[in-house]
């Protein structure tokens, strides 16, 4: 990514920061929203139930709901993208000597600074209902790393969505099947108390990984006694988000320059 390209994009992350600054509500509701989730799992399902190996629920269940909100940002990119095209800024934006990578990395840059602000509350949220680090300060701060690379490429795929699949239903259909893949993960339960085959399926889930490895960082219950999560789980919440960012990348930008096509 040359110099250019990252100064186009920076161009293009403030443009979307302004439009947030004049229009405040969308990221209010956004972090609103997920305080809510973070309220109403934590005392809903807060001490009902019981973990392998031991431990609390509540300091299992918030690194997973740190997780599940870098999930949403799928859906929220992809419609502010969708948005875009239908209106015809991106068409402006493709008849300027501007990087293929350019417009798309201005989105995911300005949306990762909306994700660090509702993290940090996340996280004071979860400190005022219980919820402490037990780990090292460099190990919490690797842990808050983790979770914003995982928002990062989870931004990427929804600027590709928005690119290639230019509808309103499909973009109710993102919204619908976030939640089911978020829910097939060890955030709120742990995979081996699944079925052995569902097991396998959310110990595979790349939002598990990231979930295992905060929860490994800041000290809380792992809710697992072995297996790959257990072994691996910070090696596979850094490769999990690499592998979809190779991917996603080069696509999003073949699909910026093939929109006229």
């Amino acid at each position: 990514m040359t110099l250019q390209t990252l100064r186009h994009g920076w161009v293009l992350t403030v443009r979307d920061l302004k439009h947030w600054q004049r229009e405040p509500w969308a990221p209010v509701i956004g972090i609103a929203f997920s305080v809510m989730l973070l309220l109403v799992f934590g005392y809903l399902f807060g001490g009902a139930i019981d973990l392998p190996g031991g431990g609390g629920y509540l300091p299992y269940l918030l690194p997973g709901m740190f997780t599940l909100t870098m999930l949403f940002g799928i859906e929220s990119t992809m419609g502010a993208i969708t948005e875009d095209t239908k209106r015809g800024i991106t068409d402006r934006l493709r008849s300027m000597p501007i990087s293929a990578v350019g417009v798309p990395l201005g989105r995911t840059a300005a949306d990762l600074m909306n994700s660090v602000v509702q993290l940090a509350v996340l996280m004071a949220g979860g400190l005022a209902i219980g919820w402490r680090v037990d780990g090292s300060i460099g190990s919490a701060l690797l842990a808050a790393a983790l979770l914003l690379w995982l928002r990062l490429a989870v931004l990427w795929v929804g600027v590709y969505l928005g690119l290639a699949i230019r509808s309103e239903g499909a973009l109710i259909a993102v919204q619908v099947l976030v939640w089911p893949f978020g829910f097939l993960s060890n955030i709120f339960v742990a995979p081996e108390t699944m079925p052995g085959w569902l097991g396998f399926l959310a110990g595979w889930n790349p939002v598990s990984a990231t979930a295992a490895a905060c929860r490994e960082l800041f000290g809380n219950p792992l809710g697992t006694t072995g297996g790959v999560l257990a072994e691996h789980a910070v090696a596979l919440a850094f490769a999990w988000p690499a592998l979809l960012l190779a991917v996603f990348v080069p696509l999003s930008a073949r699909a910026y320059r093939n929109l006229s096509r």
